[in-house]
């Protein structure tokens, strides 16, 4: 066992040393476009080499390293179109705590770094990942029965993530996930929180998220409703301290909307005896949790707190568009889980029906999905939106 570890520990190595870097197509790779102060994420692209599913991008500050936004006390503003997102698909915009230099100085193995888009992480301590901490994650790397393009290794890669925007045309979710490492951290085995021991690893893989739907307004968010998806919207996120400083302690996620020029405050919770929540707050989730029956996996790993503290250390803007070859996306806007009764609070999430969202029938018939950000903002609250 040592001697047949130790050669997969020199293969690693030598991959990630003799791995060759090149420049990337970003429109006839993957689908990736800019018009102005656009940004356009193509979902199939059909290139010179191959078929590329989704993409995912990184704000820059320079050629070698990350924007980091340190978000407590500020808001983030950008305009959105989803009208092109079918059920199944997921346009995300959100942040990450993964290191400002992509890993390139802490890691020998790391010649790339930001660059090259290297150092990801995020709250669910994804194992697909092809290179962790300069190294190639071949160890126990098993293909995907249902990806030809990924696969799993034996590592994962995990760091808090303040999912601000997960939608598609017919739901839409912000959900921030705790963990109790700091930065970005590779795990192994029961850190990763795998399968059946979802609980037992370093970070929240559910999070808390406020889902217009799913917390009982099935009219505020779709096609034709009070935020209409037919049509372009402004979505704004205010990160709310206790005292009203940068220094303050996290204590409220807030989300506005508008459209046409119409503010338009978020749906506010709607079932029976439950409290008229319309944002994120360590009291919504302690609550959330109780009505659905659900593990407090978010206030064990340290709330709000713990994302206002990575927060301080910096973060990271990521924009992605992917389908789900797991769920098929059924946590987002359908029943899930399906087995469990839709009438019961917190199982319908969103129109869709729990046939849809598989990556075969997308692919094929959604070819030409995107999702559009633009006018993207950033600064003091109130400061980025009329109101």
């Amino acid at each position: 066992q040592m001697c047949i570890r130790d050669r997969y520990q020199r293969r690693v190595r030598a991959c990630a040393t003799n791995c060759a870097l090149e420049g990337v197509d970003y429109s006839g790779t993957y689908g990736i476009t800019t018009s102005g102060n656009e940004l356009s994420l193509g979902f199939v692209t059909k290139g010179q080499y191959g078929t590329n599913i989704g993409s995912r991008v990184y704000l820059m500050d320079d050629d070698s390293n990350y924007y980091m936004f340190k978000l407590k006390n500020k808001e983030f503003t950008f305009d959105v179109d989803v009208s092109n997102l079918p059920c199944g698909l997921n346009g995300a915009l959100y942040f990450i705590e993964m290191q400002q230099d992509g890993g390139m100085s802490e890691h020998s193995g790391n010649k790339a770094g930001a660059k090259y888009g290297t150092g990801y992480c995020d709250g669910q301590c994804p194992h697909d990942i092809k290179f962790i901490n300069g190294e190639a994650n071949l160890l126990d790397w098993k293909p995907s029965p249902n990806d030809p393009n990924s696969g799993f290794g034996r590592y994962g890669t995990c760091c808090i993530e303040m999912d601000v925007w997960e939608a598609n045309s017919q739901a839409a979710a912000y959900t921030p996930h705790v963990c109790t490492v700091q930065g970005q951290y590779r795990c192994d085995g029961t850190q990763c929180g795998d399968g059946s021991n979802r609980y037992g690893g370093v970070c929240d893989k559910d999070g808390c998220d406020f889902n217009s739907w799913r917390m009982g307004n099935k009219q505020f968010y779709g096609p034709g409703l009070t935020v209409n998806t037919n049509q372009k919207f402004t979505v704004v996120t205010q990160f709310i301290t206790n005292d009203g400083t940068d220094s303050g302690t996290l204590s409220e996620i807030r989300r506005f909307y508008v459209q046409n020029g119409k503010v338009i405050p978020n749906s506010q919770s709607s079932f029976s005896g439950f409290k008229p929540y319309n944002s994120v707050s360590d009291a919504f989730c302690v609550d959330q949790k109780k009505l659905f029956g659900d593990k407090d996996d978010f206030e064990g790993k340290g709330g709000l707190k713990a994302l206002g503290e990575a927060m301080d250390r910096g973060m990271v803007l990521v924009m992605s568009l992917w389908d789900d070859h797991e769920v098929y996306m059924l946590w987002l806007d359908s029943n899930y889980p399906t087995t469990a009764p839709p009438n019961q609070p917190g199982i319908s999430r969103g129109p869709c029906a729990t046939t849809s969202g598989r990556p075969d029938d997308v692919e094929k018939n959604h070819p030409n999905a995107n999702v559009k950000f633009s006018n993207i903002k950033f600064g003091q609250l109130g400061s980025t939106f009329g109101h």
